[in-house]
């Protein structure tokens, strides 16, 4: 019996430790139960915007959006990564859990 996916907030998670791990200041915005218990993330704005904001100070600025297999980059992302890239800046897709590990080592390395 294979093992369940981890969920894409547990790959999250993950990432956001491995990124603090390797000296990276991170954003993340996670969805909240309103009083009714309805779940939700209060957007004022565009919708859209990727899943994590990284800032290092020798590795730069990224933008990344995390995306479980088959899961699809929709059309106001795809208009956020569009607009975002020609601002100049470095805004990914990073497919998980396929990328998992490959993305911590890479966060995590200083």
């Amino acid at each position: 019996m294979t093992p369940p996916r981890p969920t894409e907030r547990a790959c999250q998670d993950t990432l956001i430790a491995a990124a603090k791990r390797g000296g990276w200041r991170v954003h993340a915005e996670r969805p909240a139960a309103n009083r009714s218990g309805k779940w939700a993330t209060n957007v004022q704005g565009h919708t859209g915007w990727p899943d994590l904001a990284l800032a290092h100070p020798a590795r730069g600025f990224l933008l990344v959006e995390l995306k479980r297999k088959p899961g699809k980059v929709s059309a106001e992302q795809h208009a956020w990564h569009d607009t975002l890239r020609l601002a100049g800046v470095d805004v990914r897709v990073w497919w998980v859990p396929e990328e998992l590990d490959e993305r911590c080592a890479w966060l995590a390395a200083s």
